[in-house]
């Protein structure tokens, strides 16, 4: 009778072993995948963030030298009131 119960509690360990491993490769498995979807998420938010900056860095470059176009203008018209001014004395 104690060697039908030994033999239950050894296939019985057995089994649980085998439960007990199948589990931590699942979970090994999941946290696996998620690692691999944490990376993906992080190399679409450093390529959004690139294509952010480099959006502003061209923006910066177009007012650059819209303001440069302004001085130029302001210059000229500044130049022509000069003109008009001595021409009236």
């Amino acid at each position: 009778m104690n060697n039908k119960n030994d033999l239950q509690n050894d296939s019985s360990s057995d089994s649980t072993d085998l439960l007990v491993a199948k589990l931590a490769l699942f979970g090994a498995t999941l946290t696996t995948i998620g690692d691999g979807i944490a990376a993906l998420a992080a190399g679409i938010a450093l390529k959004g963030l690139e294509n952010t900056n480099n959006q502003k860095s061209s923006e910066q470059s177009n007012q650059s030298a819209q303001i440069e176009q302004m001085q130029k203008q302001i210059n000229e018209l500044t130049r022509k009131l000069d003109k008009i001014e001595r021409s009236k004395r």
